[in-house]
């Protein structure tokens, strides 16, 4: 849609204009597709955490955030993950067991973040004890596992969300307004990766408790580079494309951290997708050069996001837009990019310059907007922000991304693969 569509000429729209006033009427014409949280009311959300390791103690110190959720109890069987868990969560019930949290009747919701391959028992039990649950991502690290859960979520009442980050995230939002306005004109590729130098390597007292700390290291219990951190961008770029892949071509291996491990350090993948658009995406352990970013290309511009940060940035014969003159622009490489920042209009609203102040709420991440957007859905009966079903497509496409690197080959992708059915 452009201003001339919502019957404003430019002209009218130049004449008298001020920067305000045309912010506040573009992120009008850019509606989200979905309509944002709303603010808390009544008492909140009492909460359960099971697995506080390193994911489990980010959600701890999420939730302390929200007025809108309490939490009451925590679960681990490792007792060095509890007593630390207990430093921000004083108040919280302390348990080994993960069914003596579930029968707690003052528990109505569950986070479930333990490691991948044992979601589905503990989420499973959760829907059947009657708790809503954040089940992090992926749901699991085969297909079955996935698809038994996502059922189990989709024929339950309770509110079910998937930890795709991404999917509540404010800046991922308001991007995808601008990908649907049509400003990248035919979209030709995507590209996204992740770079952390770091081992994953647990140390832990004895041999055994090694081994369960180190189930990311293990094929037999990981989905690999691609599930474990991928998928967040997988699932990004099925969003923004509004499409899922038909094939994808994989490539890894072990090139840095040679320490026993049998999941690669290093992977690159090729997905395809129906209108024969490719996105490319590498992942690796061994260099934290350049760090992450997702990029979607086309004829007219490109979008550029990067951790809290959104760039258009567009091609010399590309039409203009209406609201372009008065945006924020920075250098971006070589390039000069538009600078797309999402509750632009609050930081107006505030007297404040957009792209220029501190964020109005610090450290206000992808995961605190995720776990938000749940537990206001608990408390008043809303959508989730990632549902079961968009849970399942992502994790079938990371599953799959990390079947084809392990193999080396192509794998294809039939359409019925991402339907749930009984």
């Amino acid at each position: 849609m452009t201003l001339v569509d919502k019957g404003l000429t430019r002209r009218e729209f130049l004449k008298g204009a001020t920067m305000t006033a045309l912010l506040l009427a573009s992120e009008e014409l850019l509606a989200a597709e979905a309509p944002p949280a709303a603010a808390p009311s009544g008492p909140p959300v009492g909460c359960g955490v099971v697995g506080v390791g390193a994911q489990g103690k980010e959600l701890l110190a999420a939730l302390s955030r929200l007025e809108s959720a309490k939490v009451l109890a925590f679960c681990d069987s490792y007792e060095p993950f509890l007593n630390r868990a207990k430093e921000i969560a004083p108040a919280a019930a302390a348990y080994q067991d993960h069914r003596k949290l579930l029968d707690s009747k003052d528990v109505q919701a569950v986070f479930v973040a333990t490691p991948s391959h044992l979601h589905k028992d503990i989420a499973l039990a959760a829907l059947q004890a009657g708790k809503h649950v954040y089940c992090e991502a992926p749901l699991a690290t085969t297909i079955q596992d996935c698809k038994e859960i996502a059922l189990a979520a989709k024929g339950a009442k309770q509110v079910f969300q998937v930890g795709q980050q991404f999917r509540a995230n404010k800046l991922q939002r308001h991007v995808l307004k601008f990908v649907r306005t049509g400003v990248l004109g035919t979209c030709v590729q995507a590209r996204a990766q992740w770079h952390k130098k770091e081992s994953w390597k647990r140390i832990a007292p004895t041999p055994e408790r090694e081994e369960e700390l180190n189930w990311r290291l293990s094929k037999a219990t990981s989905a690999g580079l691609p599930g474990e951190v991928g998928i967040h961008q997988f699932d990004v770029i099925n969003w923004y494309l509004d499409a899922l892949p038909v094939s994808i071509v994989g490539y890894g291996g072990i090139l840095h951290w040679k320490d026993g491990r049998d999941v690669p350090d290093t992977v690159q993948c090729i997905f395809e997708y129906p209108s024969g658009v490719r996105a490319i995406f590498d992942a690796t352990l061994a260099s934290s050069a350049e760090g992450a970013y997702e990029l979607f290309q086309g004829s007219d511009g490109a979008i550029l996001l990067r951790d809290e940060r959104s760039w258009l940035l567009k091609e010399a014969d590309a039409p203009m837009l209406g609201w372009e003159v008065y945006a924020r622009k920075e250098k971006v490489g070589d390039d000069s990019g538009i600078c797309l920042i999402a509750d632009s209009t609050k930081y107006i609203k505030a007297g404040k310059e957009p792209g220029k102040e501190a964020p109005t709420e610090p450290g206000k991440n992808a995961l605190v907007n995720s776990v938000e957007s749940f537990v206001l859905a608990v408390q008043q009966g809303g959508e989730p922000a990632c549902s079961a079903e968009q849970g399942y497509r992502a994790a079938v496409t990371a599953i799959k991304a990390n079947e084809a690197v392990l193999s080396g080959t192509k794998v294809t992708l039939p359409k019925e693969l991402f339907d749930l059915q009984t």
